[in-house]
């Protein structure tokens, strides 16, 4: 096979274009709901089930009485603050055709971040349940549109617009109809917050060609077809739920079973087993949980395990493997590239591709449309094949930018290139090797000296707890000699601190990489976000605090 060397080929423009011919996402949605006609399209593990039809009717009725009823004329912005379900789906369906853009909201985050999310997209109003407001227990610091009031309230007028239009009206027709004819892929479709892992959530613009890209690449790589299930367990406030679970698998032939927390193993266990799940999306810490609490039947028809948000320990390929019979593959993207930017091909759905489409340890190769490359870190000359380097990414899924913050959107993006924040180097066949985040550096002694590979290695050493947790984390916290020091958050080790630093040593660790016996911190439990991240933030003021006290 004749090697390419992708990191180093300057991008076309043109191959960031749409055909002419590409439709706008509504319009793909419109026709997939229609064409799926009777058969089952999403279901949850409350016992709701829809057709295709089913749904799009609900959220025509739906629509009607948002625009009717309940939002000004000029709102453009309207929150939703639901889990991953169905009234969710079709909230941010109906959103979508009336022309509004979603913004869903992180429940997993004080009432204090909520609020400045809020505040910063101008939300007039936030679309949720009087019974998930009362679990979750925030304060949104906004009028509240609840779905248990708008059941009763959409009069027989909006059901018989939802029945009229979603048997009588062709999807092209119907699009025209609802007033969408002007929408262009340039239009934006959701704000999505990002995680706030290493500082203040900003509002990430993505617009419904961003997502369009998504969906072609997730159709070019796994080809979803009418026979699978996706199993919908991420939330749509996190880009990869919202792009891959909800847009991707609702505008290609395939179904999906939602449930509304990924962290609820037996749950998604018994849902799998009922719908025979084909494609689980999820990320490592997830996956961990479902190797200790999910027996092997309940997964047995699963065909397609892609992971990512995180690096996948190379332990764990082998431990889902063993025990479900299909070994994961990871992708990478970021919500600011709608998210997906690469992903191996998984074995079954590889079908008769010329090249390899699958190298574990990497990430995968840039999807089609999308161009992938290294830069210095110092002075941002475009480096060749195998060389690690700041990973910048061009394509048709780069956000628009970050909401009212043109400022930071600067920061990040020069020529159409965003700057991902992301250490990388691209192999001789455009295989992406993640080799750490700039955040996750920490410069000691003028070294550059990285989190990740000292987390990989204790990791090795002290493995997870009985829950299948993680026991540590590396950060840093300023040195007054060195510049920057290691420290370790731990949950309660199985050996000696110092076995473990002489374990690190023998596994090949520069003795600069090791940190110091009084630099180990216990804590109950290591900080994750809800998308199953490490709190980057949460880690470091812990540590911080630790050091100041």
């Amino acid at each position: 096979m004749p090697e390419i060397d992708r990191a180093a080929t300057q991008p076309s423009s043109t191959e960031t274009e749409f055909d002419h011919s590409t439709p706008v996402v509504t319009l793909r949605l419109l026709r997939q709901l229609k064409q799926r006609g009777k058969r089952l399209k999403t279901a949850d593990s409350t016992g709701v089930k829809l057709s295709g039809q089913e749904l799009l009717v609900r959220t025509l009725a739906l629509r009607n009485y948002l625009v009717r009823a309940a939002l000004a004329e000029d709102e453009k912005h309207v929150g939703i603050f639901l889990p991953p379900v169905v009234p969710a789906v079709a909230a941010n369906f109906a959103l979508a055709l009336a022309d509004r853009v979603a913004v869903n909201l992180n429940y997993t985050v004080t009432s204090e971040v909520l609020q400045q999310c809020c505040a910063a997209a101008g939300l007039k109003h936030v679309i949720t349940s009087r019974k998930f407001m009362e679990k979750v227990g925030v304060d949104l610091g906004c009028p509240l549109i609840y779905l248990e009031d708008v059941k009763e309230e959409i009069s027989v007028g909006d059901k018989l617009f939802a029945f009229l239009n979603a048997n009588f009206r062709s999807a092209d027709g119907l699009h025209r109809a609802l007033g969408l004819s002007h929408q262009r892929h340039c239009d934006p479709l959701t704000i999505i917050f990002t995680s706030g892992s290493t500082g203040i959530p900003k509002g990430v613009v993505l617009t419904g060609g961003n997502i369009t890209s998504n969906i072609l690449a997730i159709d070019e790589a796994i080809h979803l077809n009418e026979d699978d299930m996706v199993l919908g367990i991420l939330p749509f406030f996190h880009s990869f739920g919202y792009t891959v679970t909800l847009w991707s698998a609702l505008t290609l032939p395939c179904a999906t079973a939602f449930h509304f927390s990924p962290l609820e193993a037996r749950p998604i266990g018994k849902l799998a087993e009922n719908f025979g799940a084909t494609v689980l999306l999820a990320t490592p810490t997830f996956l961990r949980s479902y190797v200790r609490r999910v027996e092997p039947k309940q997964f047995k028809t699963l065909e397609v395990v892609v992971v990512g948000a995180e690096k996948m320990p190379l332990d764990l390929f082998g431990e889902f493997e063993q025990k479900f019979g299909v070994r994961p593959v990871e992708g990478y993207g970021t919500t600011e590239l709608s998210p997906l930017v690469s992903v191996n091909i998984p074995p079954s759905r590889q079908g008769n591709r010329p090249t390899v489409g699958l190298r574990e340890g990497s990430v995968g190769q840039a999807c089609n449309r999308i161009e992938a490359r290294t830069v210095d870190l110092d002075n941002d000359h475009v480096l060749p094949a195998e060389q690690p380097g700041l990973l910048e990414i061009r394509g048709p899924n780069v956000m628009q930018g970050y909401l009212n913050q043109p400022d930071l959107t600067a920061e990040v993006m020069h020529d159409g290139w965003y700057r991902t924040g992301d250490v990388a180097f691209i192999d001789r066949e455009g295989f992406i090797h993640i080799t750490g985040r700039l955040s996750r550096f920490s410069k000691i002694a003028g070294e550059m000296v990285p989190h990740i590979q000292i987390e990989e290695a204790l990791a090795q050493i002290v493995g997870t707890d009985e829950e299948g947790t993680l026991r540590v984390a590396v950060t840093s916290v300023p040195d007054i000699k060195r510049g920057e020091r290691l420290i370790v958050l731990h949950t309660e080790l199985p050996r000696p601190k110092s076995e473990i630093l002489r374990m690190l040593s023998a596994a090949g660790l520069p003795n600069l990489y090791l940190p110091s016996e009084d630099s180990f911190l216990q804590v109950e439990a290591i900080p994750i976000l809800g998308s199953g991240k490490l709190d980057l933030k949460g880690i470091k003021s812990t540590a911080e605090q630790w050091v100041a006290d």
